[in-house]
């Protein structure tokens, strides 16, 4: 969904009492193979892969942008990609070693590593959790050979239960899944069994989400024959029983946690917050109250270009958003996610706007079903999940 221009006459500018929580994300682009149904900027490594090359072109990157911190402490740090685990454990180590040396992380901090079974092994995983990563979300996707086949991943059923056991046996004790459910040749046995599968091993949390076609992608240009409405009805609501069942409560449209175990850096960009992007490609997000806007910002997408430009002006795209009605559908494409919703309070603040800027919209959504009806909170209903794209076209 395209950001709507300002209506003629609409109020300029955007008015906040102070800024969001902070958090910083570094993209590490390269894989092993590129999926056929992925739409990120990731490349496939060829050679030998220059990562500390790379880590010293990112901390030049992370210098440059914390000028637009201003001193606020980082929350949460996220390493995605691309395979992060195809850098090995000194390059992490120097690539955190150097954050915090430059940045003022909270102690504590939430530092996820994202993971792939085909690219990961215990040794590995023991340097990653010695050099301060004390979250991995691991790429399982899926349990079955035939299915994993089907989406072009590099590893087997078997390499998906050791990669977890590895990151087990390196001391992660907070360990996300990714699985997928609707891909090809998917039936409600065959999720449903993954889902026991993923369960057995009791990560701390899974997300789980339905195969989309992305735009750009091997799947767009030659679609692979998916599993009808009904089956992935049939799917959802059996694996959500599942997980519940199993002590993983549902709080976003794709995010299942243990109590105490909710993602920290991605209930942040849902709630809106500020985040700082480095690397190839990687966006971020910066409140500016003085200027009274929101400024996005997006990282040249060339690995090579990135590493040769990174610090510089040349190395980054910026967007202002100052128009309430731009800054209003954003905030709420990230916080309607979020199964308990959000309040109006926060909207206020970190969509610079007053309520009554959308008291319109939310009206009919009301009326439609799709909005719940408490004055004080932003809650889409079961049905305004289902139809979230239709329920943000009113705010448009």
């Amino acid at each position: 969904m395209s950001v709507p221009a300002p209506l003629a006459g609409e109020e300029p500018g955007l008015r906040f009492d102070g800024v969001p929580p902070l958090s910083l994300y570094v993209h590490l682009p390269w894989c092993i193979r590129k999926c056929p149904y992925c739409d990120f900027n990731s490349y496939e490594a060829r050679g030998a892969l220059r990562d500390f090359a790379y880590v010293d072109a990112l901390l030049r990157d992370l210098r440059s942008e914390l000028v637009l911190a201003q001193g606020r402490r980082i929350e949460t740090v996220f390493l995605g990609g691309g395979t992060p685990s195809l850098f090995s454990g000194p390059a992490i180590a120097r690539l955190l070693g150097g954050i915090r040396a430059e940045a003022d992380l909270v102690p504590g901090a939430e530092i996820t590593l994202e993971a792939n079974p085909g690219a990961a092994d215990a040794g590995r995983f023991a340097a990653y959790r010695e050099a301060g990563v004390n979250r991995l979300s691991i790429g399982i996707q899926s349990f079955r050979d035939e299915q994993l086949r089907a989406l072009g991943r590099v590893h087997g059923a078997a390499e998906a239960g050791a990669a977890v056991a590895a990151a087990r046996g390196a001391g992660f004790d907070n360990v996300n899944l990714d699985l997928m459910y609707g891909v090809p040749g998917d039936d409600v046995a065959g999720a449903v069994s993954d889902l026991e599968r993923a369960v057995a091993l009791e990560p701390a949390h899974i997300s789980w989400y339905q195969l989309t076609l992305e735009p750009s992608t091997a799947f767009e240009r030659r679609p692979p024959r998916l599993p009808d409405d009904g089956v992935v009805a049939n799917i959802e609501e059996r694996g959500r029983a599942l997980l519940a069942a199993h002590g993983y409560a549902r709080y976003e449209i794709s995010a299942y946690a243990r109590p105490g175990r909710r993602c920290a850096h991605n209930l942040s960009y849902w709630q809106f917050g500020d985040y700082l992007g480095i690397g190839a490609g990687a966006h971020g997000k910066i409140t500016r109250p003085a200027e009274h806007a929101i400024e996005r910002r997006a990282k040249t997408r060339n690995p090579r270009t990135f590493e040769a430009t990174a610090g510089t002006s040349g190395a980054v795209s910026v967007e202002r958003i100052a128009a309430r009605r731009a800054a209003a559908l954003e905030y709420l494409m990230n916080a309607l996610r979020v199964l308990e919703g959000t309040p109006v309070r926060a909207f206020v603040a970190r969509a610079g706007q007053p309520d009554s800027a959308i008291a319109g919209a939310r009206a009919a959504a009301v009326a439609r079903g799709w909005l719940g009806a408490d004055a004080a909170v932003l809650r889409a209903t079961p049905a305004g999940l289902e139809k979230l794209n239709r329920l943000l076209e009113l705010f448009a």
